[in-house]
Formats: structure tokens, C-alpha cells, sequence
């Protein structure tokens, strides 16, 4: 069973649950998919398949790499991930497609993207440094600082916390509940944030580990004195 799907994002609102709160979301259009290549233990040592996710524009390849989408049967895709096959079901083969409808209301799920680049960023940005005082005759206000001694150990020591370059990461977010699904027009609403800009590509995945559900209880009545 495929454990995962590609999305893109489309941007953030605000939906009204049924008890009457006001959730912010996420807008995800998840697939259409098709599976480019199906991996098996046998002949790669791990089992999992390739999506491609089936974009309006198509896809300009050269002839190497269209080769294979041509063996699979499915036209060529610009964005192809890898996600895992959770054992137990039905065999997965290059050419069959994975849609939205894998999830469901209240579900939770693990969503992976690139963050937004930042570029060159000294260590305030980065990292929170606090920086020096900013009264009259200060000549230390954004510095990092002392980054070693000079005697001993003579270098400065490596993961030493300095400016460069802030953003562009993989970042996974756990256990986002699943608000909504579309599966007419492919679109998926998750309460929260996800990474990465408008118009990026992610990896929804199934929860890995998923939170346990609190069942509210309710409120014990003390018996008052007679």
C-alpha cells in the first residue's frame, strides 16, 4: 500500500470546524499521481515506488529520461519523488495512479518541503543571537562574538555558529490533521502551516508517528453535603 503523494502548494485559509471554531489551513492540490517505477526487495533490496506528479503544463525531457516514463506507459512529469509501500496489499506496478482519496477527514499526516531561501544572513537572523548593546559609543551591535581562543585549541571548532547562508532546507512537519479532502478536485486541507512558498512541491506522507487521539471526558460531579 503506497504511504504517500505528491502536492503542491497553493496557498492558506480559514475554514469553520463544526464546533465552531475558526481553523487556519493549508491548500494542497495532492496529484493526480501515476507510479513511474516500483521497486522491490529482490532486485533493489528495498521496497518502495517512484510518483510522478501529473502537472497541467507537461514535461520537456530529453530522450535518456523519457525513455523511461515510456517504459512505464505514463506521459513524462517535471517532479518525481520516491515515497515508501507499507506491506500488506495490493501489488503496486508501474503506470497505476494514486489520488487524494488515500486520506481522509481527521487523518494525520507528515508533510515534507524545501523552506523559503533566505540567502547570506548574519548570526542575529540566523541563529538569535541577542547582539551587543545599541547605547551611544557601542561599537558592538550585530558581531558574533569570539569564535575561539587563540591558544588553545588555535582553530575554530567545527559547527561553530556564524553567518552564511539561512533557508532553502528539507523540513518535515509531524502530524498535521487533515481537515478536508477534495477528491473531485484533487485538493487537500491541512490545519497549519506547511514549508516552502506558494507554488511549491511536497511529500504528503501518512504519519509515521501519529499523535494519540484525547477523548474528552466528561467533568466528575462531587456530591454536595446533605
Amino acid at each position: 500500500m503506497i504511504t504517500g503523494i505528491i502536492g503542491k502548494k497553493m496557498g492558506m485559509t480559514q475554514v469553520w470546524a463544526a464546533d465552531g471554531a475558526l481553523l487556519p489551513v493549508t491548500v494542497l492540490k495532492a496529484g493526480p499521481c501515476v507510479v513511474v517505477q516500483a521497486k522491490t526487495v529482490e532486485r533493489d533490496g528495498y521496497e518502495a515506488v517512484q510518483l510522478g506528479f501529473v502537472d497541467e503544463r507537461p514535461a520537456r525531457v530529453n530522450k535518456a529520461i523519457g525513455g523511461r516514463f515510456k517504459k512505464a506507459g505514463v506521459p513524462p512529469t517535471r517532479v518525481v519523488r520516491e515515497v515508501q509501500v507499507k506491506a500488506g496489499g495490493d501489488a503496486v506496478k508501474a503506470g497505476d495512479q494514486v489520488s487524494v482519496a488515500m486520506f481522509a477527514d481527521g487523518d494525520q499526516v507528515d508533510v515534507i518541503g524545501t523552506s523559503r531561501g533566505k540567502g547570506f544572513q548574519g548570526v542575529v537572523k540566523r541563529h538569535h543571537f541577542a547582539g551587543g548593546r545599541a547605547t551611544h559609543g557601542s561599537m558592538f551591535h550585530r558581531a558574533p562574538g569570539s569564535i575561539g581562543a587563540s591558544s588553545y585549541p588555535s582553530r575554530v571548532v567545527k559547527g561553530m555558529r556564524m553567518a552564511g547562508h539561512m533557508g532553502h532546507d528539507r523540513v518535515t512537519v509531524r502530524n498535521l490533521k487533515v481537515v478536508r479532502v477534495d477528491a473531485e478536485n484533487n485538493l487537500l486541507l491541512v490545519e497549519g502551516a506547511v514549508p516552502g512558498a506558494r507554488g511549491g512541491y511536497v511529500t504528503i506522507r501518512k504519519s509515521v508517528a501519529p499523535r494519540p487521539v484525547r477523548i474528552a471526558q466528561e467533568p466528575v460531579k462531587k456530591k454536595g453535603k446533605k
